[in-house]
Parts: structure tokens; sequence; C-alpha cells
């Protein structure tokens, strides 16, 4: 499954909204709960909002603003935040912000402010029916888990100036104190019956001692030096001071922090209860359709998605077959062995060059293509998108793990998935309609990662492929995702078995028991994952069907491109509505 660090860094922002700092927020939310109803007072609540829960993690506020001064912040704690244990208390600050947010009519507000106001109450909402569950959270997952991002974090932690390089090393300092709050949080899982299988346990360690066996040559000492030499102004004593400053925070405090996860991971060994789905867990069908729900932004049931994917899966095959049926299409080779010799970049260019009929225009950005470092690509996503900061969208970073990702035509589709007209294009079309900056702190991931799996299949009708050969290897490729999507489903849902996986992949032809074992694994540490991928597409698939037979001659995919990006990353019945309003309802 192909990630993007869109939704590293969002799943950062969760871990953080469902614990201390939304006891950060009922204090500003508190302050405007009797103000009157209008735009002004509405943008100064969501402003003091978005200033209370950016400011609540330095992490999250230097990646969220370049200039963090322009947004009225001028003063704030060094900190990587910390992990609650106490759900009534971030029940009780959602409920207060929720409350506060419902003093405002939503009527007498700009289409603009009305929108913020549905996105931002939808959320509250699902957080708010998700906050019994924060010891069912899992911040240590297989790929997402902050053991494996947090170090990525650090390492594209940009310096603009010799304070960034001051606040980066002091917040160095903190993580040792930052991995005890974690360490608590587990300790707590495990008193409280919800700690991970001992599997996980075994793939977390290896992660994190993978990790400090880079030592000397730890990719935290290298983009330290690289990042350093950016910043003009700068004499050479105090680079001296700098580096020598991180080499010993790096030895005394990052690695030690690793260590005692390790040590403390392993005595918790042997207490985790449950080894296969959530639905094994007291209350967790009612936990799992909240993951559902809060990952993918759809409030339909799970039933329903079953079917949904069902439905789609099935129209998808019988493309498929079709194609086969009547032409006996299998794959363009030529293309293939085309795209095989073609950077990174040159494909990137050539993916923006395509977009043009089809979608609307965005400013012009620089794009880094970067790789993981060896020692790592085994634990990260075969490939992930940086997102910018919000005030600074110029500067892009793609990371491309060569561990994971092969050559050719998976490379083009990835990087349309992660660039073009994916994660980067729907990233920096959003930074320019400069939306309410509390927009971007909420975690729509059915949105974000939806949008990027539909831009991968439109993708394969871009690359120097013949119409049967595009819809062949498109088709193909919604129906494994679909596969993963059932399979989530049914393992935390269904309460599927091993061998109950391995019977349902068996169906469709895949006999790799030792892959599916992993894949089992994978979506019981990450439940929900593959989710907010595949069900995220159909539903922007099953959008464009639906307009499109609405409007049928008059429909032009630009325009639906735009009315679905003007909106933004938000839950798919706030997304639906809006679309509809713009397309349907002028007509």
């Amino acid at each position: 499954m192909r990630s993007s660090f869109s939704s590293y860094r969002r799943g950062l922002y969760r871990l953080l909204l469902t614990t201390t700092v939304l006891i950060l927020v009922l204090s500003g939310c508190k302050a405007f709960s009797k103000t009157s109803p209008d735009d002004k007072s509405f943008e100064t609540f969501t402003n003091r909002l978005f200033q209370q829960e950016v400011s609540s993690s330095t992490i999250s506020l230097h990646y969220t603003l370049q200039n963090p001064s322009d947004y009225g912040l001028l003063d704030y704690p060094i900190t990587y935040g910390s992990f609650s244990t106490d759900p009534a208390m971030s029940h009780a600050a959602l409920e207060n912000c929720s409350a506060a947010l419902h003093e405002f009519k939503d009527s007498a507000l700009s289409k603009e402010n009305r929108l913020t106001y549905d996105v931002l109450d939808s959320y509250l909402e699902t957080a708010s029916s998700g906050a019994r569950f924060l010891l069912y959270e899992e911040p240590l997952s297989p790929v997402t888990g902050l053991h494996a991002q947090l170090p990525v974090l650090l390492s594209e932690y940009q310096f603009h100036s010799a304070e960034d390089v001051d606040i980066y090393l002091q917040l160095l300092e903190k993580t040792g104190d930052y991995f005890g709050s974690l360490i608590l949080f587990e300790q707590t899982k495990s008193d409280s019956g919800l700690f991970m299988p001992d599997y996980q346990v075994d793939s977390v360690t290896e992660q994190c001692r993978s990790f400090i066996d880079m030592g000397d040559n730890n990719y935290l000492y290298t983009t330290f030096q690289e990042r350093l030499n950016t910043v003009d102004g700068i004499t050479d004593k105090q680079k001296e001071t700098f580096t020598s400053k991180n080499a010993s925070c790096i030895q005394s405090v990052i690695f030690p922090a690793y260590e005692n996860l390790i040590q403390e991971l392993t005595k918790l060994k042997g207490t985790g209860k449950n080894e296969k789905g959530l639905c094994n867990l007291p209350d967790g069908k009612a936990y799992y359709e909240y993951v559902v729900k809060h990952s993918t932004g759809i409030s339909e049931s799970i039933p329903t998605l079953q079917k949904m994917t069902k439905k789609q899966m099935a129209e998808d095959l019988k493309a498929m077959q079709n194609i086969l049926y009547t032409s006996g299409s299998t794959a363009d080779s030529q293309a293939a062995s085309i795209l095989e010799t073609t950077e990174p970049t040159s494909m990137l260019n050539d993916l923006k060059s395509k977009i043009t009929e089809a979608f609307p225009s965005i400013p012009s950005v620089n794009v880094n293509v970067k790789y993981v470092p060896e020692a790592m690509q085994e634990y990260l996503s075969p490939a992930f998108y940086m997102i910018p900061a919000i005030d600074n969208s110029t500067d892009n970073v793609i990371y491309i793990n060569e561990g994971q990702t092969v050559k050719g035509l998976n490379l083009y589709t990835t990087l349309a998935h992660e660039g073009y007209p994916g994660h980067l294009y729907q990233t920096v079309y959003f930074a320019s309609k400069e939306a309410d900056p509390v927009r971007n702190i909420l975690d729509f991931g059915g949105y974000v990662e939806g949008w990027a799996t539909y831009a991968e299949m439109m993708s394969y009708y871009m690359a120097p492929l013949s119409k049967n050969d595009a819809t062949l290897l498109q088709k193909n490729s919604s129906v494994i995702l679909g596969l993963y999507a059932l399979a989530d489903m049914g393992i935390h849902y269904d309460n599927w078995s091993v061998t109950d996986t391995i019977k349902f992949f068996k169906d469709y032809g895949i006999t790799d028991i030792n892959a599916i074992q992993r894949v089992y694994e994978l979506i019981v540490g990450d439940p929900g994952n593959y989710l907010k991928y595949y069900l995220g597409y159909v539903k922007f698939f099953q959008l464009k069907k639906e307009i499109a037979a609405e409007l049928g001659s008059d429909f032009k995919q630009k325009e639906f491109h735009k009315a679905v990006l003007d909106v933004g990353p938000a839950p798919f019945d706030v997304l639906e509505n809006y679309v509809k309003e713009e397309l349907l309802e002028k007509q």
C-alpha cells in the first residue's frame, strides 16, 4: 500500500488532538462562548482554536507555519505535546468546544465560513463519539507509527534561521520525556487489556533497533548538516557548536529514548489479550465503526460499505473480462520498458503537463525527490509526500522508497498519487484558496488519500498505454485495493481469522500464505488504513458518475474537479452537499 506523509503528519495531529491539546482547546473555546454569530466573531473563534491547537506541538507548528508571527503566535512552548490517558477529559474538551461552535448560527455566516462551520462541526461530532475509546488508539502501528514517522519528521524539519536551529535542538532534548509519556500510555493500555499482540511488539522493537543500529550513519546526523548549510548568517563557530550539540542529543537523548522504548515494550510483551480484529475487544465493533468513520469521513454502516466495495469490484472485474474477451489485451510491454528508463522528475513533469485539460491550474512550485535511507526501507511506505507549511507551499518534497517501489509504470502511478494530480497538486491548490487556517489541522484521510488514489487511477490513462491496456491495469489495481478493504472490514468487523483471510484471498487467486499472514498482521495493527484509500477513491468516482448522469452533455471533468478541490478536505456528506450545490443547483 502506497502512502504519504500527508497521512503521517495528519496522523500526528490526530494523536495530539485526542490527547492533551484538547485541554488547551477548552480554554480557547470558552473565551468565545457568548460572542455574536457574525463572520468576524466566527473567524476570531476559529483563529483562536487554530492557535491553541497548532502551538501545542513544536513539530506541528513548524510544519504548519513558516512564519508563526503572521498568525498571531509570538510566544509558544517548545514541546512535542504528550499522551493523555483520560478519556473523560478529552470528551469534556470536545463537548465544550462543540457547544462553543454551536453558539454561532451557520445560516448567518458567509458561504466560506459556513463550509468551515460544517466541516468543523462534523469533525468534532465524530471525535466526541470516539473519545471514550482513547486507550484503544495505537500510536505504534506497524507502518504509520510514531516510532517510524518521528525520525523522518525531524530529518525534514527545515531551518530558516539560527533561532530555528536552536528550537530544534531544544526539542531534541525533550524526546526522552515524550517517549516516557508514550510508554505510560502503552502501560495504561496494557493494564486495561488493550495492549498490542506480541508479533506487533516484535515488529515495533525491530524497527526501533534498526534505527539505533544506523549509529554514526544515522540520517539525523547527515540531514542536520545539510539543513544547517542552507541557513544564511551563521558563522563557522556557530555551525560547529550546533553540530556538536546535535550529535550529543542524538547519542545521549534520541538513541536512549528508543532503547528505553524497546525495553519497556519488551516488558509488556505477553500482556496483549487479542491477536485478531478489533471486534474481539470489549465494544470492539463500536470502536471499529468509529475508526472507519473518522478515518474515511464516510458515515455509512460497515455492511453498507462492504456492499459498496463488492459492487465496485464486480464492475471492475466485468470490465476486465470484457477487454480480455474482446481483445485479448494484457499490457503494453513497450510502454513499460519506456517508463522503466524514466527518472522520477521526468515522470512528474510528464504528469504535470498531461493534467491541464482535466484539472484546474495551480501556482508553480518546486518539487524535490528524495530517497528513504536503506536501513528504513523495510519499515516505511513505498512513497510519501511531505506537506509544506500553509504559508509557503512553494517547496515540496516527495520521498521514494527504492526498497519497495518497483520501476516503470508502478513508479509512474505512484508519483501521480504523491505528486500530480495527487497529494502535491491537491495540497498546493487548497493552499492557494487561503481557507480558514483551522481547516489545515483537521484529519480527513478519506478525502486526502481517496483523492490521491483517484488521481493514481486516472494516471493509467495518461501513461503511454492503449485505452484497453490502461483500463485493464487500472481496474486490476482497483480490485486489489478492494480486496484489502474487504479484508480490513472482514478482520475487524466480522472476526476473520488468519485461515479465513487466506481462504478469502485464495478465492481471488492469491495463494502466498506468508504474504497473506503479513497483510493480516498489518491490518490488525493499523485498522481502517486501507479504507481511506479505497473507499475514498470509490466515493469520488461515484460522485463523479452521479453528477455526470445529472448533467449529461453539460458535464465537464475540469469543473467537477474544481468543485471538489474548492471544498477541500472534508467528510463526504459535507463534500457532496457543496459540490452538488455548485454544479447541480445552478443549472
